[in-house]
């Protein structure tokens, strides 16, 4: 089992930036996703990357304003997310795949999740 600890959630007016982070203990990963859940929406794909390769993955709603980098050794992920928008008001998840999928973007793949940080943007 992998413990998440996500940190960098908040309230900041659109067009600004805020910075996720997520780290991981206990045993390595694959993967690592990033997920939001809109009020009253379900939960969606923001964003992935690969542990070892550092392969990254967009959901077309963030492309150009979000970015994922990890940090092995430390064992986190960031979500930089930059010109922020009202419609990105969410809480955000980080979660982790623990064997590899091709598919990064389907929450079934993924084993653990963390506790959700709550982001919200006004107008």
């Amino acid at each position: 089992q992998v413990r998440l600890v996500e940190s960098g959630g908040g309230l900041v007016q659109a067009g600004a930036s805020l910075k996720l982070s997520c780290t991981a203990s206990g045993r390595t990963f694959t993967t690592m996703g990033w997920f939001r859940q809109p009020p009253g929406k379900e939960r969606e794909f923001v964003a992935g990357v690969r542990r070892i390769s550092g392969n990254s993955y967009y959901a077309d709603s963030v492309k150009g304003r979000f970015t994922i980098a990890r940090d092995n050794a430390k064992d986190t992920v960031y979500l930089q997310m930059n010109s922020l928008k009202p419609e990105d008001t969410a809480v955000y998840y980080c979660a982790v795949q623990m064997t590899y999928h091709t598919n990064y973007a389907s929450q079934a793949y993924y084993n653990s999740w963390g506790q959700g940080t709550q982001v919200t943007v006004s107008s």
